[in-house]
């Protein structure tokens, strides 16, 4: 069997192993697609195959644009890694947190973008919280406005105390405006997604993209049962809401583009480069000292090995067999996965439709990892 039958058998049998009606997958090296290979059906009935034209909700992979975009504004000196959030967002400079005994105290340490980045700014992912929900009641809140009232709940420790996957991301997409002076939809797309050919990628998809958009399910228990759901995102608040942690629409083709760029130091298939070498570096290097690494990998077994850098999982421990140090990458809350491999100029993409699949993160994303340099080191 060679390099990539091997990594084809595995993804056809990803279908009856893990519960995923569907999947497609992208592998480029040096920036060109090496291989391509699509699985299952992309409707309920099982009678549409996948196809490279599906679009997909990917979720928390959306944070790669968002931080590549934070990335890019320092790099214009527009902003600074370890500035006050309060200087681009003034509602963030009052803040106040809630200790284990229930009081609530004054912020004592400054809440900084890197804390953002490296999701230990004391945020969680509580979409109920009393003044976030009282602002969703407007359908046409704005970025902006929704997460402002995210600064008026108490958070959950003081900044830099503890690692907390949340929706610091979502802070960030709002200071991203606010040092840009534009959207986080037009920044994204002038400076990331139209110049590298992107055509599917976006926070606000029109009826066509929608039209293609692959079935949406939920695991319903740990052997891979599932149900369809509702086909929208929970994670845009408002009609005018861009989640800079969970907003995206994107297609493989596409996704593979940028994951690709950052694979070869930030320079993409058509020449555009979307980083400079030394901000990939910052972006995959580890953020987080013993203390909030503990918290990082309590989230998950397949966490082993692995820290947070700014948005990305950063592989700082050789643990995973022929897997390098200084891989990096995330996932999404449908499955989508894209891992970074810099030493090698390796990326890969693969997308899926199926949320609250703890089988999925814990099993079929290091498999498929794993797979894919077995492969690559034959």
């Amino acid at each position: 069997m060679t390099c990539f039958e091997q990594l084809s058998a595995f993804l056809d049998a990803v279908p009856e192993r893990y519960g995923i009606p569907g999947c497609d997958c992208a592998v480029a090296r040096d920036d060109e697609i090496i291989f391509r290979h699509s699985v299952g059906f992309s409707d309920p009935n099982g009678t549409v195959p996948v196809s490279p034209n599906d679009t997909y909700w990917i979720y928390s992979a959306t944070k790669l644009f968002t931080c590549t975009a934070a990335m890019r504004l320092i790099e214009e000196g527009k902003l600074k890694l370890d500035a006050p959030v309060s200087d681009y967002l003034p509602e963030f400079g009052a803040l106040m947190w809630k200790a284990a005994d229930g009081t609530v105290r004054p912020v004592q340490t400054t809440l900084r973008v890197r804390n953002l980045m490296n999701m230990t700014g004391g945020l969680d992912y509580d979409l109920t919280r009393p003044a976030l929900r009282e602002t969703m009641r407007d359908e046409n809140a704005s970025t902006r406005t929704l997460v402002a009232a995210l600064a008026k709940d108490p958070l959950c420790f003081e900044p830099g105390a503890h690692f907390l996957y949340s929706l610091c991301h979502d802070v960030l997409g709002a200071v991203i405006e606010a040092a840009s002076g534009k959207r986080l939809s037009d920044y994204v797309r002038q400076t990331i997604t139209d110049p590298l050919g992107m055509q599917n990628t976006t926070f606000h998809p029109t009826q066509a993209q929608l039209s293609r958009l692959s079935t949406q399910y939920a695991h319903v228990d740990l052997q891979g049962n599932r149900q369809v759901i509702h086909q929208n995102n929970r994670f845009r608040l408002s009609k005018a809401y861009e989640s800079g942690g969970a907003g995206l629409l994107s297609t493989v083709d596409d996704y593979i583009l940028l994951a690709s760029a950052l694979s070869c130091g930030g320079l993409g298939a058509n020449g555009y480069r979307v980083l400079k070498p030394e901000s990939v570096r910052l972006m995959a290097s580890n953020q987080l000292n013993a203390v909030q690494r503990k918290d990082f990998l309590a989230r998950s077994e397949a966490a082993k090995g692995y820290s947070y850098g700014l948005g990305v999982q950063v592989l700082v421990e050789d643990l995973h067999n022929g897997v390098p140090l200084g891989e990096f990458g995330w996932d999404g809350a449908a499955g989508a996965y894209a891992l970074i491999d810099p030493v090698n100029r390796i990326a890969m993409y693969y997308a899926q439709q199926v949320c609250q699949s703890y089988i999925t993160y814990q099993y079929l994303h290091p498999a498929l990892r794993d797979t894919l340099y077995r492969c690559l080191n034959r």
